[in-house]
């Protein structure tokens, strides 16, 4: 537990310390174990891990909200500020990914390289964000769970991979809703269209094929805007990519990572 911007944060490292650190930032309604299938292949490449529950999610504080993203970003500075860490290859899945946008356009600076998996520059649809967070102040998570689980992963995934997907079910219904609906309010209030040009850092953007919550199309806007990408789309993966193909979102991070600045 680490103090940072007035409240704790959860982390862990893992990894060898003189490596090269990899920051993984979480999801909504998620927590720092949605890595655990990244840890293995990161730390055996040599690589030094720190993971991290967002304010609101996991064992970090849930303050009152509305959050930000600016909020959200300053934690994750603050964060690095506390190990002392001067540059960090950030990895940022949903939400995660977001803070990473804007940690890219404001403190790239801080960033030796800049991986977005399954985000967005903006939420279309607040509406439905805000009738979500009512609908679970009113009847917790569990009223959003299942839907959850049917937008971040396929439904062949579902069936080969049920141990990881009742963790990640697990998760959901564990999340505070307070952490959650003052998380969304920062979804809703998020839009980094144009701010995103600011990226200068190599960056990798990583999105599933059947990603109904953050599409292809989200990710080739990103794409678009930041001239120092690259895009790769993921056949047979929704939201989650980094579960539902490991081995493919593995593959493609240590690829990028070792051609922008090893451990």
């Amino acid at each position: 537990m680490v103090g940072v911007n007035g409240i704790k944060l959860h982390c862990r490292f893992d990894g060898p310390e003189a490596g090269a650190v990899v920051m993984l930032s979480n999801s909504l309604a998620s927590d720092l174990h949605m890595w655990d299938h990244q840890v293995p292949a990161l730390t055996g490449a040599g690589y030094r891990v720190l993971r991290y529950d967002s304010r609101g999610h996991g064992l970090s504080d849930v303050p009152a909200g509305p959050y930000t993203f600016e909020m959200l970003t300053a934690d994750a500075v603050g964060l690095m500020d506390a190990f002392g860490l001067a540059k960090v290859h950030f990895c940022g899945l949903s939400m995660g990914g977001m803070v990473g946008q804007m940690l890219g356009a404001k403190h790239g600076d801080r960033l030796l390289s800049l991986v977005l998996s399954s985000t967005a520059a903006r939420m279309p649809d607040t509406a439905v964000l805000e009738e979500r967070s009512e609908a679970v102040r009113a009847g917790g998570m569990a009223v959003w769970a299942d839907a959850a689980i049917d937008r971040w992963f396929t439904k062949a995934g579902q069936k080969h991979l049920r141990t990881d997907v009742e963790r990640v079910r697990r998760t959901i219904l564990h999340t505070a809703v307070e952490g959650f609906c003052a998380s969304s309010a920062a979804l809703c209030t998020m839009d980094q269209r144009e701010s995103i040009r600011a990226v200068k850092a190599p960056t990798l953007i990583l999105v599933g094929e059947e990603d109904p919550g953050t599409p292809p199309a989200s990710s080739r806007f990103i794409h678009e805007r930041i001239a120092s990408s690259t895009l790769r789309i993921v056949p047979g993966a929704a939201h989650f990519v980094n579960v539902e193909q490991a081995r493919v979102f593995n593959d493609a991070l240590l690829d990028f990572l070792a051609k922008n600045g090893t451990p």
